[in-house]
């Protein structure tokens, strides 16, 4: 019903009409009414293209209203703006009620302060042309572990366009120009090709400190008057997923695509897919052959380390040891080298005061067994080898587990599963076989 219904803004008398739909709206939270503002938050925005509401977000840079606020412009929209808003609708008689409401509002995490969202225009790469041809690239990778590439996919098939725009005072300039008065913008081949000349010389940089008409090519040079330097930056995760442009694929003695990218688990919506798709648009193929996930680090508990807290295992005490010895004693690089092979990387891996311990037992008992060893073949010769069949059945039975763990151990290595070759060689074959005959 409410869906045939239409109402008048308060404030500038326009007609709006009513929509229906939305899946953020419930009977659960607040009213089931929702005043939608498509100019200031995604899911309205989403709804107002889905009805053909008008896309109106009259706020500037500095958070106040613009002119198209009419008497409100130039106010704070969450200082004296609101309250002048307030004011207007209570003598206007279009307010029923004023009361503080305690709700949910974001607020930025740096300043602590509250955000306002606006729709701005911004730059964006399509990915629809080249969606296919990532998607069949992405099977012709290997994924360490495999679930990483069923991550991707999942990704790539769902991802709208890629906003490659930011409006940040650092970072990698786009080379826009756009016309003074009509804010068309100014983009061909040859302006790129210019720009990249120059930022081939003198760096990004150039980009800011330059005049317009010395970044303009020639052809457009008598009417740099008529021009401006756009003012924004490259999203910085195209930044790094050109890496392999400028790194593996000009560098003497690299390999394009990269042998294996490395990196942790939340990287497949950032560099692991930022580089598939500039590499995939730009030259058809992959950057990378193998990409290799770990988890992280988390201390005994299984949680987040924390300098507040006190969590936080540092690799130097774990080495040379902390002010008290007896809590933090020295178990060298060694034992450190051996509990990273010996995890499970693909997961969250613990590290604490009990596992290095139980690690720094580990690794005498490897070296002792070691030391056995070589001290047994200190005078061996191999023109003294006695012939594989007139071996007794334990030795023979001996080198023919010894081939079962060279082959074990080269899977391992071949398939980046590291722990594995820990754990066959350490402690299935060789500890628990060799020492019980020692």
């Amino acid at each position: 019903m409410l869906g045939a219904f239409r109402y008048l803004h308060p404030v500038n008398g326009n007609e709006c009409s009513v929509v229906i739909g939305g899946d953020y709206i419930t009977t659960e939270s607040g009213t089931g009414l929702v005043h939608t503002a498509p100019g200031h938050g995604q899911e309205d925005y989403l709804t107002g293209l889905k009805y053909g509401l008008p896309i109106v977000s009259p706020v500037d840079d500095e958070g106040n209203f613009t002119a198209e606020a009419g008497q409100f412009s130039g106010l704070s929209v969450l200082g004296a703006g609101n309250a002048a808003v307030v004011k207007y609708l209570d003598e206007h008689v279009s307010l029923i009620l004023e009361e503080p409401y305690k709700h949910k509002y974001p607020y930025d995490w740096r300043s602590k302060e509250p955000t306002i969202f606006r729709a701005t225009e911004q730059w964006f790469a399509s990915v629809d042309g080249f969606r296919d041809a990532a998607l069949d690239a992405i099977k012709r990778v290997t994924w360490v572990p495999s679930q990483g590439e069923n991550r991707i996919v999942n990704m790539i098939s769902g991802r709208s366009d890629w906003c490659i725009s930011r409006q940040r005072t650092w970072g990698v300039p786009i080379p826009v120009f756009y016309h003074v008065d009509t804010q068309e913008p100014l983009i061909t081949e040859k302006t790129i090709e210019h720009i990249k000349g120059i930022v081939s010389e003198k760096g990004s940089d150039a980009w800011w400190y330059m005049p317009t008409e010395e970044l303009l090519p020639e052809k457009y040079r008598d009417k740099a008057s008529e021009y401006r330097k756009g003012t924004d930056t490259m999203d910085v995760w195209f930044d790094s997923g050109s890496s392999w442009a400028a790194v593996s694929a000009k560098r003497d003695g690299l390999n394009f695509p990269a042998d294996v990218y490395l990196e942790g688990s939340d990287q497949h919506r950032g560099w692991f897919q930022s580089s598939l798709l500039t590499s995939i648009a730009t030259t058809g193929k992959a950057p990378y052959s193998s990409v290799i996930t770990h988890g992280f680090v988390l201390d005994e508990e299984g949680f987040k380390m924390s300098k507040s807290v006190g969590n936080v295992v540092d690799p130097e005490k774990v080495i040379v040891g902390g002010k008290n010895s007896k809590e933090e004693p020295p178990y060298g690089a060694d034992v450190l080298r051996l509990w990273v092979s010996s995890v499970d990387y693909t997961g969250d891996v613990l590290i604490g005061s009990q596992i290095l311990r139980q690690m720094s037992d580990m690794y005498r008992k490897l070296r002792g067994t070691m030391r056995f060893l070589l001290a047994n073949l200190h005078d061996w010769k191999p023109e003294n080898s006695v012939p594989y069949s007139d071996l007794p059945k334990i030795d023979q039975y001996a080198l023919f587990q010894l081939e079962n763990v060279v082959a074990s151990m080269k899977d391992g290595y071949d398939n980046y599963q590291f722990y594995k070759i820990y754990q066959i060689t350490c402690v299935a074959q060789l500890l628990y076989y060799v020492m019980p005959y020692a």
